[in-house]
């Protein structure tokens, strides 16, 4: 398992003085893999045996069997993609593919708390609040689908970014029970952040899809899902973050029901009278 996978199989049983320390693991791995305990204990306002009892907590050989988990980890997952790039080549790159993905799908779908997954779909197909969906630059393409998709459903369903100026006036024009679809995995971009903050101080609810339960974005949210996002090539797959959102807008399809085909059949006549498709079928 990656130290993410033990993140959050073990996320119901960690103690509060340890999610202290897993908070740090998450948001600063170099100084795990390069610090002391000390170091880290200082750094999550924890003591340095519950630094050593996270690390056993998650079965590795004490701190030191976790830090190496870290630097082999730091080793490639967080090198620039020029220097992946250069790596050698898996010897039949289609089938690593297909089996890294498949195995993403797998561990990130069945890793999803039931009652956080109805709780996220209660949140985004609720109709009377608008849902305002937001990425950092790499997970922009599955915002920009959540964003088609969940329109098709139900009305109130915009895409939130540009500058920090456009994100404070769409922002502006939230009003409390309004929720945001945040998407967004390491590193994260710092505005995408600030954006969740700054809509939580507004009352707006947020759902994430993250890299694990307790990152920075997770913190941050209402529900949070964590997605696998090995690499094969020279960047990180949002192949498993995009079965998640897809999976979410399908139970949203499923709870809206009957408003979801009225709408559905409103946006299929509206293409239809203006020949906006080339049909071929």
């Amino acid at each position: 398992m990656s130290l993410d996978e033990r993140l959050t199989a073990n996320a119901s049983s960690i103690t509060p003085a340890e999610r202290l320390v897993a908070e740090v693991v998450v948001a600063d791995r170099e100084l795990v893999a390069f610090g002391t305990v000390a170091q880290v204990a200082a750094r999550a306002g924890s003591s340095g045996a519950s630094v050593v009892r996270l690390a056993d907590r998650l079965g590795f050989a004490g701190f030191k069997g976790m830090q190496e988990a870290v630097q082999a980890e730091l080793s490639g997952r967080l090198r620039p993609a020029v220097e992946k790039i250069r790596r050698p080549a898996a010897g039949d790159l289609l089938s690593e593919t297909a089996a890294v993905a498949a195995a993403a799908v797998h561990s990130t779908l069945g890793s999803v708390d039931r009652s956080d997954w109805e709780r996220a779909v209660r949140l985004l197909a609720r109709r009377r609040n608008r849902v305002l969906v937001l990425s950092g630059d790499a997970g922009a393409g599955v915002a920009r689908q959540a964003v088609t998709h969940l329109s098709m459903l139900r009305d109130g369903v915009a895409e939130l970014g540009g500058s920090t100026v456009a994100v404070g006036r769409q922002l502006a024009g939230t009003a409390a029970g309004d929720v945001v679809l945040c998407v967004d995995l390491p590193r994260h971009d710092r505005w995408v952040l600030d954006a969740v903050s700054a809509a939580r101080g507004r009352g707006l609810s947020v759902v994430a899809v993250a890299d694990s339960p307790l990152s920075p974005l997770a913190g941050l949210s209402d529900v949070a899902f964590a997605a696998a996002a090995p690499d094969v090539g020279p960047f990180d797959s949002y192949v498993a973050v995009l079965a998640l959102v897809e999976a979410l807008v399908a139970a949203v399809a499923v709870r809206l029901k009957g408003s979801a085909v009225e709408h559905l059949d409103s946006v299929e006549s509206l293409w239809h009278d203006t020949g906006a498709l080339n049909d071929f079928s």
